[in-house]
């Protein structure tokens, strides 16, 4: 290759960036003898294949823009072409001698207007971003839509880059049409994947101008060493080259220009930017682009790594399994490395598509062990975008900061009591009569009701005074303020709440599946599950009401035996014939005998209601089974509890 002479950085990148095809298309021939149109930027790779290099370059275009190569290229959602297919002859293609060229130019225009794709300021030879006729840019109007007419207009081929699309095709002016697919790209997991060398890719060390670029951006030329950023020229350009290795070895390559037009090695695996950085690492950061990766790195930040694709425009309804999830295929590579961590930070950008991206990792990763940044403001009026934008503006420090402060990211259902200190602060200085309260009418507000009442009587239960100056309280003194601060630190360091904020009754599973969170974020070691009957019971048509009781108390002795967390299960007794007032037992209880078949320890609790029987203030406990006789054993207990107080009494039984 020709030396390319010093010039300026940005005449580098900018200068004869588009490269159209030559009058007659090239073809090159496979072994196979089918015939395999090339893409004018297939030929950046090697030129190597031809009998003399100049037999095989492709002409300037000094005068089309500098966006259209690169638009093929802008997303990181694109793949970029593979390697070539070693030719045996290159060959020009015929054109049709019998059509003129007046009459190919006026066919392919209405094939491509029966296509829906408008081209009426388009230039052959050369690609063209525009808005896709199928899925019209998603919410956000995105270009994503690719389009190439070859110089002697008998072919035009496009596609679309959303993963939400997909649409590709390819129209002959004098043949058939082919239309590949409409509709999200179902990839099949690849099993095999290209071995790339620094040789190959024609790679080599930055040149000084990129790594002024990098040092104006506060990324230093050791950072850039050590995470082996290179570059690549090719046809007068000059591009910056992310080299993704694992244990050493070259994986993929990724490479940008200065105006953040990126695109990828084909056929290469997805894995995660310097995934060598996090093999051992119990905390992981990830953020959204190589250059965050390099910032987080100058403020001391190793155990990083960067997704290669960029963020979603949005979340999706559902999580493909992990055959087809094409989008986040990296992950799924890199799962061993991100098993061992106990703690995810994700600093994706702070833009929409980036809340989107960490909503997709989180929801891969478990939320239970992701935490969230919050990005903070570069001035008076702005916010910092990314990692990047922090060291730039603010410095490392601030950045190491950001990390720092990193919150623990929301599961919806999983409260704290201090996600409801506002209510319970109200409750208390309203001084409301609990005798006299009554429904709103509406469940959502009544929800807040019950966690205050529920804090209430643990307050009470703990400070062993009233919470609020009412009847039921008597001539006692309430708590005071100050009582009432230490109670509610008490409340919000010992218990965790969970709540369904739907309509709908939630189900064993989901609860099961937020106290696991509960038991991987709080080191939760007790679960009240109170009670059985509002839970949703939904089953089967096929399914006994035994069967089912069997297989949910099923997975509850294996979520409290998995993660040593004890399970209380409150479950009320079904409506008695011919009850006579005394306690109930275990086979009582509405749904099946497995209650006591399958619970370790069996323990009824009981309250008088009739005074000729005996005291009303009397709690009595019935253990009705003890599966480690170590534990305990079977007998009852007697308790007197104080209504003022909230406090249980031993009481010995005459």
């Amino acid at each position: 290759m020709p030396a390319i002479p010093h010039r300026p950085l940005q005449t580098l990148l900018h200068s004869n960036l588009l490269m159209a095809l030559s009058k007659n298309q090239l073809l090159f021939k496979c072994p196979a003898g089918t015939t395999i149109p090339t893409y004018p930027f297939r030929l950046l790779r090697r030129l190597s294949f031809a009998p003399h290099p100049d037999q095989c370059l492709i002409k300037n275009s000094r005068n089309s823009s500098s966006k259209a190569l690169f638009f093929a290229m802008k997303s990181s959602r694109v793949q970029s072409p593979g390697p070539l297919v070693p030719a045996r002859t290159v060959h020009v293609a015929p054109v049709e001698e019998d059509t003129s060229f007046a009459k190919r130019v006026a066919m392919m225009k209405l094939k491509l207007e029966q296509a829906e794709i408008r081209c009426a300021s388009f230039e052959p030879g050369q690609y063209s971003s525009m808005i896709c006729p199928k899925c019209e840019g998603g919410t956000s109007k995105e270009r994503s839509f690719s389009l190439f007419i070859r110089e002697d207009w008998g072919l035009a081929m496009w596609s679309c880059f959303r993963a939400k699309c997909g649409w590709s095709g390819s129209i002959e002016a004098s043949g058939k049409n082919k239309d590949n697919r409409v509709g999200p790209i179902q990839t099949s997991k690849v099993k095999e994947h290209r071995v790339i060398t620094e040789a190959d890719l024609l790679l080599e060390p930055l040149s000084d101008e990129l790594v002024e670029y990098f040092s104006a951006r506060k990324i230093s030329a050791e950072t850039l060493r050590r995470n082996a950023v290179m570059q690549r020229r090719a046809h007068g350009q000059v591009v910056i080259a992310f080299t993704y290795r694992r244990n050493g070895a070259l994986v993929s390559c990724k490479y940008r220009d200065v105006n953040k037009n990126f695109w990828q090695e084909r056929g290469t695996e997805k894995i995660f930017y310097g995934i060598d950085d996090v093999k051992r690492a119990s905390d992981i950061i990830i953020v959204e682009g190589e250059i965050d990766k390099l910032s987080m790195e100058e403020a001391g930040y190793l155990n990083c790594v960067s997704v290669p694709d960029g963020a979603p425009s949005q979340v999706a309804k559902e999580i493909p399994n992990e055959g087809q999830d094409n989008k986040f295929r990296y992950l799924w590579n890199c799962k061993q490395y991100l098993d061992q961590a106990s703690r995810i930070i994700l600093a994706t950008d702070g833009d929409r598509p980036g809340q989107a991206l960490a909503e997709e990792l989180a929801r891969r990763l478990g939320k239970e062990r992701c935490w969230r940044v919050q990005w903070p403001m570069k001035n008076a009026n702005e916010a910092c975008k990314d990692a990047n934008e922090v060291l730039m503006h603010l410095g490392p420090d601030a950045l190491k900061e950001v990390i720092a402060k990193a919150e623990l990211y929301p599961i919806r259902g999983l409260f704290t009591f201090s996600d409801f200190f506002n209510d319970i602060d109200t409750y208390y200085s309203g001084n409301l009569d609990h005798d006299h309260v009554v429904s709103t009418g509406w469940s959502g507000v009544d929800e807040f009701y019950k966690v205050r009442e529920h804090a209430r009587k643990l307050l009470e239960k703990h400070i062993k005074k009233p919470f609020l100056n009412s009847r039921y309280a008597e001539s006692a003194e309430r708590m005071t303020v100050e009582e009432l601060e230490k109670g509610k630190e008490w409340l919000n360091d010992t218990f965790h709440l969970i709540r369904c904020d739907d309509d709908c009754l939630p189900s064993i599973q989901w609860v099961l599946t937020l106290a696991k969170a509960a038991v991987m974020r709080y080191g939760v070691r007790g679960l009240v599950i109170d009670p059985y009957n509002e839970l949703d019971h939904q089953r089967p048509s096929n399914q006994t009401e035994t069967e089912y009781v069997s297989q949910m108390l099923t997975k509850i002795k294996r979520f409290a035996h998995h993660h040593s967390c004890h399970v209380w299960f409150v479950a009320h007794p079904k409506q008695l014939q011919h009850w006579g007032g005394g306690p109930p037992n275990m086979y009582d209880i509405s749904g099946s005998a497995h209650f006591i078949n399958k619970c370790d320890n069996g323990i009824v609790i009981h309250r008088n209601r009739d005074e000729k029987v005996g005291p009303i203030d009397r709690v009595q406990v019935h253990v009705r089974k003890v599966r480690n006789k170590v534990a305990g054993g079977i007998g009852d207990a007697f308790l007197s509890y104080d209504r003022v107080t909230g406090e249980f009494l031993d009481v010995k039984e005459e």
